[in-house]
């Protein structure tokens, strides 16, 4: 087998029909950051400014997350950020069952050219896609699950963040655990030598 490379992801995504959003997307959004992080945030999908940019989160989310990032001592050259889906759903709805499905190949090969040691599901539809379809978000959040050599999290989405106030807080403390656990596996000697 070939060895994975971005420009087959990319010719893939471009060219994918396998679900009804390629009809109405502008771009495929496919990520944006440090393709050699060893954290990776993970999304739903992209909204009105990612599918006409091309970028994920550059939109309000996308600067709350980047603030956030930069309160840690994180930032865009720091981590990776990808979504499920890689077009826009219409009227930024929850992307369907069948568009997760279609997508989650990609992301996959997108996790193996990443190699992340951190993931950080964004909201609830990454969780429910990534960690368990029983994930309750508000219950769930902050916690630690190690999986296939992954350590993972889920957090709060910026966009929910930025319609409740009240979930600041706990977002930021999810944050400062992030932060932690990279620091941690940076001591161990755990993370990637890239």
């Amino acid at each position: 087998m070939a060895e994975k490379s971005w420009e087959t992801l990319e010719g893939a995504v471009h060219s994918c029909k396998k679900c009804r959003l390629w009809e109405m997307r502008t771009n495929v959004v496919i990520g944006r950051g440090n393709p050699e992080s060893d954290i990776m945030f993970i999304g739903e999908g992209p909204g009105q400014q990612e599918d006409l940019t091309g970028k994920a989160f550059v939109g309000a989310a996308g600067k709350l997350l980047d603030k956030m990032l930069e309160s840690v001592g994180l930032s865009e050259e720091s981590v990776y950020i990808a979504n499920i889906v890689k077009c826009r759903p219409p009227g930024n709805r929850d992307p369907l069952e069948d568009e997760k499905e279609a997508c989650m190949n990609y992301l996959r090969y997108q996790l193996g050219l990443v190699k992340p040691k951190i993931i950080v599901c964004l909201g609830r539809i990454a969780a429910t896609s990534i960690i368990s379809p029983d994930f309750k978000i508000t219950k769930q959040r902050g916690q630690w699950i190690e999986r296939k050599g992954y350590y993972i999290m889920a957090t709060y989405h910026p966009s929910a963040l930025l319609r409740d106030e009240s979930k600041k807080r706990p977002a930021w403390e999810d944050f400062k655990a992030i932060k932690a656990k990279y620091m941690e596996l940076k001591e161990r000697g755990e993370l990637n030598e890239r």
